[in-house]
């Protein structure tokens, strides 16, 4: 098992648009309406090749390898990494209570219990302006949401090391 860190900082409204999040489902019927056509059109070009987090947190590792940030074998380690995330971002999140220090090492230290037992951690922020602020951890190899998806870097599973 390892993790892997996602980082996605955009348009709020681009975050809005559930369509990029969602990767797209069986093909339609083609006497299916034109715009649930077309949706689905644009969920099989947009859904892998766009960096937007996905709704589902353990679908990020359907997504390129490129949009990894960082992989991590310990929990430990990808909570470092969660945390500088959060610090460099702090001081621009639109809610006082949000750049709250203390608040902010509550919630790593919840997300590295969270992915010792091989859960995923997604967290976001409105930041000053039209902004919105997304990191996630994904336990990889099985995930636990999704074991059937495959390691977006080709890691061996039970092994821990790559291919």
């Amino acid at each position: 098992m390892h993790h892997h860190g996602y980082a996605w900082l955009g348009e709020k409204s681009t975050f809005d648009r559930e369509g990029a999040r969602r990767p797209p489902g069986p093909a339609p019927a083609a006497s299916s309406p034109q715009d649930v056509i077309d949706r689905h059109r644009q969920a099989v070009v947009e859904f892998p090749s766009s960096g937007i987090p996905p709704i589902q947190t353990a679908h990020w590792l359907r997504k390129p390898a490129s949009t990894i940030r960082g992989t991590w074998e310990e929990p430990k380690e990808a909570g470092e990494w969660l945390g500088r995330q959060l610090a460099e971002s702090a001081p621009r999140y639109a809610s006082e209570s949000d750049r709250d220090a203390s608040r902010l090492v509550a919630l790593v230290r919840a997300a590295v219990g969270r992915l010792v037992w091989g859960g995923d951690v997604s967290l976001g922020h409105y930041l000053t302006g039209t902004l919105f602020h997304s990191v996630a951890v994904v336990t990889c190899s099985p995930n636990r949401a999704e074991p059937g998806l495959p390691c977006p870097e080709g890691w061996a599973g039970a092994a821990g090391g790559p291919l």
